[in-house]
């Protein structure tokens, strides 16, 4: 069977073993965003099984490094390759507005991922970020880490319906640029606004130099403990749009800090410095026509350079992409497995 009609079968299947619940939620009109998120206190869960994995998979999300770090006492529970935490990305452990928040994680999966060609469930998703924004390895399933993030995360998404959208979802949307982002004009704008508290390198600071499974008052944005290149925060348009709408530490999107030139060149500076490589990245994408444009790594469908995708501008991608859809519905990645 060829790759494209195995992805139709399974976009086929997955749609129909969700058919029946979706007509039963959804027969109403689509709702409005869920603004107000009710998320369950956590201090408040009982005191049984689920509410004490549920309380340790917050810590886990809150002080990754101290349970699944490359330096905790157990070499069999050191999944995450660095000392970051889950909530240096999510911010306030998932429940900050615009700070990749975690509150419809849960009700969001199952779904296609674009990124695998199949159906991926919120187990896959979590491994994706071990491997990608904790430069780690996977869990299994039945790990109690990963149980207990997994009931963190359901906890979350208890009052929020499947598949719902909510208020706040993502980074942001910040217009982009009608030209490329300058990494160059970026470092300037890194060492006035950025550097104090992430350091002139780039580093981080750490809460402890001799014990790293202490992990870091302020994480580092690039070198070899930080996130890899296969991470989300690793493409141009997450970055941009999280640090306009977060940083520095404690702005809102409310009243953004940055100006969004100013976050778009801050961010391509950050992409452009070293940082660990994800062995097999160019597997990512079995269809090539569904790779975000602003993938910093090949290959590609459209023609455009490395350097476009990673800075933009990305219209005339954009543009291109929408053409060989139409021509060819898809693209096969070569190196797709």
């Amino acid at each position: 069977m060829s790759r494209s009609g195995l992805k139709g079968r399974l976009m086929a299947a997955f749609a129909a073993a969700l058919a029946f619940p979706a007509l039963i939620a959804f027969a109403q009109p689509a709702a409005d965003k869920i603004v107000v998120w009710d998320v369950p206190a956590f201090d408040a869960l009982p005191d049984d099984e689920f509410g004490r994995l549920a309380r340790y998979g917050q810590s886990i999300v809150e002080a990754t490094y101290a349970h699944i770090g490359p330096s905790v006492v157990d070499p069999a529970a050191r999944f995450a390759g660095n000392n970051l935490a889950c909530t240096n990305c999510h911010l306030q452990a998932g429940l900050k507005k615009f700070g990749l928040p975690l509150v419809a994680a849960s009700a969001d999966y199952p779904a296609y991922s674009a990124r695998s060609g199949e159906a991926s469930t919120i187990f896959d998703r979590v491994n994706q970020c071990m491997k990608r924004s904790l430069n780690g390895r996977p869990m299994p399933e039945d790990a109690r880490p990963m149980q207990a993030i997994l009931a963190y995360l359901k906890v979350l998404s208890t009052n929020i319906p499947r598949d719902a959208a909510i208020a706040g979802d993502g980074a942001g949307e910040i217009a982009e640029l009608d030209r490329a982002a300058d990494p160059v004009r970026g470092e300037q704008v890194y060492l006035s606004k950025c550097a104090d508290c992430h350091r002139r390198d780039g580093l981080g600071v750490r809460r402890n130099e001799v014990l790293p499974q202490m992990g870091y008052a302020v994480p580092p944005l690039w070198g070899p403990d930080s996130f890899n290149d296969g991470a989300g925060a690793a493409r141009l348009i997450t970055l941009a749009n999280f640090v306009h709408d977060n940083m520095p530490n404690g702005t809102s999107w409310v009243a953004p800090t940055l100006s969004p030139d100013d976050a778009w060149d801050v961010a391509a500076h950050v992409i452009a410095q070293p940082r660990p490589r994800l062995a097999g990245i160019d597997r990512d994408f079995p269809d090539l026509l569904l790779k975000p444009v602003d993938a910093g790594y090949g290959p590609y469908a459209d023609g455009f350079s490395q350097a476009q995708h990673r800075y933009g501008p990305y219209a005339p991608i954009r543009s291109e992409i929408m053409r060989l859809k139409t021509e060819r519905g898809e693209v096969p990645n070569p190196n797709a497995r």
